[in-house]
């Protein structure tokens, strides 16, 4: 095997395990906290939150097998895991934080790095990567 092909295997597997794991904990997180977890006690939110960071996270990877632009692939990251966020504090709004105004803050950064993403990968496209 050529390292080329083995360094885009091994970006396949971490980035698949790290995409499967944590839509486990994110859409399941009792499951995960059953099965895997040796710290109490237990906590929903927290476990969304691992949840979409780790989602993010393999997206992130699995991202960089098909776009070279690091910016691209940052920013489509972190626009996975703020989307992500927000939906674990709308899930989560009755169980502490401040949803009037935690939801809406986060809204904006990932709306933010969502517009950055697009608007970087245009200009990657149009070959105006400066």
């Amino acid at each position: 095997m050529t390292q080329g092909r083995l360094v885009k295997l091994a970006t396949l597997i971490v980035g698949a395990f790290y995409l499967v794991t944590g839509a486990w904990i994110f859409v399941q997180p009792h499951s995960f906290f059953d099965a895997l977890a040796i710290f109490r006690p237990y906590s929903r939110h927290l476990l969304h939150a691992a949840g979409a960071f780790e989602i993010g996270l393999g997206v992130t990877v699995l991202l960089a097998l098909r776009w070279s632009d690091a910016l691209v692939v940052v920013l489509s990251g972190i626009a996975v895991v703020s989307w992500l966020q927000v939906v674990s504090l709308a899930i989560d709004r009755n169980i502490g934080g401040r949803p009037a105004t935690d939801i809406p803050g986060l809204i904006l950064i990932a709306a933010l790095a969502t517009v950055g993403a697009v608007a970087r990968a245009r200009m990657v496209r149009e070959g105006a990567t400066t």
